[in-house]
């Protein structure tokens, strides 16, 4: 953010940023814009539930920083990262990590439960719509607290992150937090 490059580091491939920008469109456009039951809120929901299949088959074979195994949220890679605050993540940060878990698993419920209020079996359950919306209510506020994670990490470590997800670059500058080392913060 400030000061002369020190290192670049390569971390988001171009699968993982379309797919986060895409998923950030489709959620906000069926919350905010579509009509909540019509053709085109089902259709972006169920291509929303197709963007997070997609996401955990690249969770398991993509590059470094795109595989779950680099960046699950172990207690062991919680504490350790808690236990460095001076420190920046070059992929997810164990707390960031956590957020991602919990949003692609809402994305899967309300996919899911979408399908289901279409089902015969499930038509004009209230039940399953309360859950649906319960579920949109959830989604939507860690939407706003991933946002303002996003925004508090980045004045931490002043490592621009919204500009390494449009990018794939994280930028350390000469005023920024060093990079964690592997032995020292595990999962990096």
């Amino acid at each position: 953010m400030s000061g002369h490059v020190v290192e670049r580091a390569y971390v988001w491939d171009r699968f993982v940023r379309l797919h986060h920008w895409t998923l950030a469109v489709l959620v906000l456009f069926d919350a905010f814009i579509l009509d909540g039951g019509g053709p085109w809120h089902r259709w972006a929901g169920y291509t929303a539930l197709g963007l997070v299949g997609g996401r955990l088959v690249w969770g398991v074979i993509g590059s470094r920083y795109a595989r779950f195994s680099g960046f699950f949220p172990t207690p062991a890679r919680i504490r350790a990262y808690l236990a460095r605050p001076g420190v920046a993540m070059r992929g997810h940060n164990p707390l960031g990590a956590v957020m991602v878990f919990a949003m692609l698993g809402l994305v899967i419920a309300l996919g899911v439960t979408g399908w289901l209020m279409g089902t015969d079996a499930y038509w004009g359950e209230e039940w399953l719509e309360d859950l649906h919306e319960t579920l949109s209510d959830v989604l939507l506020a860690c939407v706003a607290l991933h946002v303002a994670g996003v925004a508090w990490v980045s004045r931490k470590t002043r490592i621009n992150l919204p500009r390494a997800m449009l990018t794939g670059y994280k930028i350390r500058g000469t005023h920024s937090a060093p990079f964690a080392h592997p032995e020292t913060m595990p999962g990096d």
